[in-house]
């Protein structure tokens, strides 16, 4: 696992992280914090099997925030978007957890791998348990990037979200 000392080394010198709100604050002694871009509303069903070929994905609607820039979510399934470009060099992947405010307000963040190459402004599953729902602001840090070095791989990321929500996109 990458320190902090190793993960800004990579910000400043690989572009490892772009479009972050505040570096010393989201940089952590083991990750680094990912924070609210947006939050989507699903609207309708997807579909996955084994080969992609007939993957869709489910239709969604951004939702807006209030004056104040608060999200207020009843429970139910988001897609939430991060401020952050990720941009993961050939020898490194990570994984995310949920920070724990959001766990001690009863939601969680569920994601997949970020994979040696990919890059891309991620997307996540936002989960409210709470049955009183809960209120993010924007900008709040949702979830917590952790690193790991994996030895330089051939080829990198190389699927449909490489460059997502990016000026690289497809």
């Amino acid at each position: 696992m990458l320190n902090s000392s190793e993960i800004r080394e990579l910000i400043e010198k690989r572009q490892l992280i772009a479009n972050y709100r505040d570096l010393d604050m989201q940089l952590q002694p083991s990750g680094f914090d990912l924070s609210l871009g947006e939050v989507l509303a699903y609207a309708g069903s997807g579909s996955a099997d084994f080969t992609n070929e007939e993957r869709v994905i489910a239709p969604s609607e951004p939702l807006q925030p209030d004056e104040e820039g608060w999200y207020s979510l009843r429970p139910g399934g988001y897609t939430i978007v991060y401020n952050e470009v990720v941009n993961m060099p050939l020898d490194v992947a990570a994984i995310a957890r949920t920070r724990s405010t959001l766990l001690r307000n009863g939601a969680t963040v569920e994601t997949a791998v970020w994979d040696p190459g990919y890059r891309g402004r991620s997307s996540s599953l936002l989960v409210v348990h709470n049955p009183d729902g809960i209120r993010l602001r924007k900008d709040a840090r949702v979830a917590q990037l952790i690193f790991f070095r994996t030895g330089e791989v051939e080829e990198g990321y190389s699927g449909i979200y490489q460059d997502e929500r990016t000026d690289k996109e497809s």
